[in-house]
């Protein structure tokens, strides 16, 4: 069984040649995320990947904080923005539950295909509301595989045994919105954005008091 670390490590690179799997939902994402987004906000994206969501959102805010846990998916992030000659991106390595950061620093904070693969949801959601200032923006992209009629929970830890997939917390989009209040958000909200109704985008804030 590899670590989290060693398995994106090694899918790096395939994973930066892969192709949006559904460019309209993608695009769909960030619109509703610029929406949220003033010039001079600071936003942290967790589980940045290759770059290409804080690439997107960069012309929009003064400075993006963005973190992975993968050294190689970094890598390539920093390649990205270093040939597209982008100033105002930062990235870090950690684990959503090794964030250094102070509390309530960022305007938003961005969550891509991250929550259904943290170990503990609500304590990572618990993280990302303290590091939100009062009225602060919380947006999501998350696998919930709780009501898909394949039986993920019986062949995805032999895939990850073998090395062929990471670690995938099984949930349904309910339980995931449930957690995102109990985390203290208000206005959750999700949107059907995409062809695959298996993920679920879902905006909310902090409270401002």
């Amino acid at each position: 069984m590899k670590s989290a670390e060693t398995f994106w490590n090694g899918l790096a690179e395939r994973y930066a040649e892969m192709p949006v799997k559904d460019p309209e939902a993608f695009q769909a994402k960030i619109e509703a995320t610029r929406a949220r987004l003033s010039p001079q906000d600071v936003i942290l994206e967790v589980g940045c990947g290759t770059g290409s969501l804080a690439l997107e959102l960069s012309p929009s805010v003064a400075h993006i904080h963005a973190t992975d846990l993968s050294s190689e998916m970094l890598r390539i992030a920093r390649g990205k923005v270093a040939d597209r000659g982008v100033e105002n991106i930062t990235f870090h390595q950690a684990a959503v539950a090794e964030l250094g950061f102070e509390p309530e620093g960022f305007d938003m904070v961005c969550a891509f295909s991250i929550l259904h693969l943290v170990d503990d949801r609500d304590e990572a959601l618990r993280i990302l509301y303290r590091l939100l200032k009062p009225g602060g923006s919380l947006v999501s992209s998350t696998v919930c595989l709780g009501e898909s009629r394949i039986p993920f929970g019986l062949f995805l830890p032999l895939l990850r045994w073998i090395g062929k997939a990471p670690a995938v917390r099984i949930f349904d989009a309910q339980q995931l919105e449930q957690s995102i209040r109990d985390a203290g958000f208000i206005d959750v909200e999700n949107r059907n954005v995409a062809q695959d109704d298996k993920v679920a985008f879902v905006l909310a804030r902090r409270p401002r008091d």
